[in-house]
């Protein structure tokens, strides 16, 4: 697998999406899986607000998300399915301006990959877009695939054995997040102006049709539960 991060100029609140990533993503080959950063989908998508602070900005982030609650330092928030701060909104590299996520990253993703997949005449073409990602008890950001299109996200050992033979209960590998950790790292989160990678030769599973759910852990079902829950008391 090789990731190759793309350096654009800087993208602009409602301006075409395809027609940037035409700029940049070219001569693409099979068996490739395309990155875009959520900025610029969300941009796009004239998902951006003037910067407001205190009972304002509390406001946004409670439209934005299914669930927030208050905190010292951040909203804790669910939104679509993930956990993470303030709804996800971003004020970062966003000159002045507070950045929402894309309204449906997976529609998006699903609208590169039909685009890049016509123009180039791919069968295998993969495309994630991405977002920064903190994990509890742990410092520093990875990413999390907010949606993604052409491959399965989800790798199911269940039932197959390990190297000595003893079968795996519930051994998943969540390929879609996975990747796009691995792409972020390389793309960079301060001034790199890498909002763009290619992957080469990931080890995926291609397909036309992905189940957008096949991600998610309800909250009844996660394994930290009890953790959680035990914090309360």
């Amino acid at each position: 697998m090789e990731i190759r991060p793309i350096k654009t100029r800087v993208f602009e609140v409602a301006e075409n999406l395809l027609v940037f990533l035409d700029q940049y993503f070219l001569d693409i080959k099979e068996q490739s899986v395309l990155v875009v950063a959520s900025k610029i989908v969300a941009l796009s998508q004239g998902r951006a607000v003037p910067m407001v602070e205190g009972s304002a900005k509390e406001q946004i982030i409670q439209e934005e998300s299914q669930l927030a609650i208050p905190t010292e330092q951040v909203y804790l928030t669910i939104k679509d399915g993930l956990f993470m701060a303030n709804a996800g909104i971003d004020e970062s590299n966003a000159d002045n301006k507070m950045i929402l996520l894309p309204s449906d990253s997976f529609q998006s993703a699903e609208m590169i990959r039909n685009y890049f997949q016509n123009k180039y005449q791919l069968k295998e073409l993969g495309v994630i877009i991405t977002d920064s990602h903190c994990l509890p008890l742990r410092a520093g950001v990875i990413a999390v695939a907010l949606g993604y299109a052409g491959f399965v996200g989800l790798k199911d050992y269940s039932g197959q054995s390990d190297l000595f033979g003893r079968p795996f209960k519930f051994s998943k590998v969540d390929i879609a997040d996975s990747l796009a950790t691995a792409a972020s790292l390389c793309m960079g989160e301060g001034d790199e102006s890498q909002p763009l990678a290619i992957i080469l030769r990931p080890p995926v599973e291609y397909c036309d049709k992905i189940d957008k759910n096949e991600l998610i852990m309800l909250a009844q079902n996660d394994m930290y539960r009890p953790l959680l829950e035990s914090l309360n008391n």
